[in-house]
Order: C-alpha cells, then structure tokens, then sequence
C-alpha cells in the first residue's frame, strides 16, 4: 500500500479515535478509511488481472494468544473472509497458530485491518461494564463475537461497494474477484486436504449485543500496526 494512501487511512482513524470527535463524526471517517482500503484491493486486483507477478498468492502465519485466544482467532476470520482469504486455526501453545492464505495485498489488508480492531476492542471492553450476576469471562466472550459479527459484515458490505463502483468502468470485476477467491481456496487445499470444518461454538453470556454496537462504531482503518503485535491487545 503506497505511503500516501496510509497517510490518509492513519489520518482518518485518528480522526475517529479523538475523545472530542462525536459518533455521527467518527462513522463518517470511518466509512472514508474502508473505502480506501476496499478500492485498494480493487485496485490491485485488476493489475494483477495484467500482469499476476505484482500480486501473487501466497500465505502467512498470524499468532492469537490468551486470554480469549479463540475469539481473537474469531475476530481474525471476520476480517480475512471479506477480503478474500480464507484462514485455518492451528492450536498453538496457549493460543492458536492462524495459517491464513490469499493474495499478497489481500493479507496486507487482512493484518492491517485486524491489528487495528484487536486495539479497539480491547478499549470497547474496558468500557464495557459487566452486568450484576454474570460472569466477566461469558460476557467478554459474547461481547467478542457481536463485535466480530458486525465487523464482518461490514467489509463484506464495503468490499461489494468498492467492486460495483468499479465494475461501472470494468465489466471483468466481479469474473477477476471470483477467479481470486478460486485460487485462494485451491492453494488451501492443496495446503489441507484433510481440512475439517470446527463444531459450531456455543456461548453463553449477555455481551453480544454491547459487542455488536462497538462493532457498528469501529473504525476499519489502519493504526499502522503490523507483525507481532496483531497477538496483543485484549487482556484478561
């Protein structure tokens, strides 16, 4: 991602992160910040359409640890889902190992996008106040996954714009975009071909919906975060 375009995204999400920025403030910055990033994974699709060497497929590990491991793991495969990769949960010590695959601007995405959130959340749970009676640890989880939720189908729903903006111009998006999440998929399994699908999860807490409406709030831009510190940011 070229350094003025994550100028600009640095510059929105701090806009948004400013105590004195109201919420009608902070979703109009915001929705600016996705944008960009959608349109940069547009973008690079179509010039990897040209010329595949200046995009390829590739993967990259992302270590998630406790506390709450496996919903940061779930946190993780919001993001990637939307963006066009696809991820596979490894245990790992006391957390998991997330091997996840796609192209490779795709996976700056994927990081970029999850570092940023990881912090985020960790904030919206501190401010959290827990309901009398209920355990902290349920609640946390639940709040995790309205957040995750939400954040998920907001990029899908960012994604899908910045792609019909652009098929107005370029009929080949939608067949370029399907035609990479075909690869993906095929690299993966080729990867796991054993690969089961998880039991689905069941929680019990009063957190989801708290957890949804900072989902709804959450800046989906970049803090300028990358490497290491993606397995950091919720504490116990």
């Amino acid at each position: 991602m070229s350094e003025a375009m994550l100028s600009k995204v640095r510059k929105l999400l701090a806009q948004a992160e400013d105590p004195a920025c109201t919420p009608a403030e902070a979703a109009t910055f915001m929705a600016k910040a996705t944008e960009l990033i959608a349109r940069y994974g547009v973008d690079r699709a179509l010039l990897a359409a040209r010329d595949p060497t200046v995009d390829p497929v590739g993967d990259r590990t992302v270590e998630v640890v406790a506390p709450y491991a496996r919903d940061k793991a779930g946190l993780l495969a919001a993001v990637a889902e939307p963006l066009r990769c696809r991820c596979v949960r490894r245990r790992h010590g006391n957390g998991f190992a997330m091997h996840l695959f796609g192209f490779a601007s795709d996976l700056e995405r994927v990081e970029l996008l999850f570092t940023s959130l990881l912090v985020q959340a960790a904030h919206g749970l501190a401010g959290a106040a827990v309901p009398v009676g209920e355990h902290p640890a349920a609640f946390r989880r639940t709040w995790l996954a309205g957040f995750a939720q939400v954040v998920a189908e907001r990029l899908r729903a960012t994604e899908a714009g910045a792609a019909a903006e652009a098929e107005a111009g370029v009929p080949s998006v939608a067949l370029v975009l399907a035609d990479r999440s075909d690869r993906v998929q095929r690299r993966l399994a080729e990867t796991y071909p054993r690969l089961r699908t998880a039991p689905r999860r069941r929680l019990a807490g009063g957190g989801f919906g708290s957890g949804a409406a900072a989902g709804r709030r959450a800046d989906l831009g970049d803090t300028g975060l990358t490497g290491s510190g993606a397995s950091r940011g919720i504490a116990g």
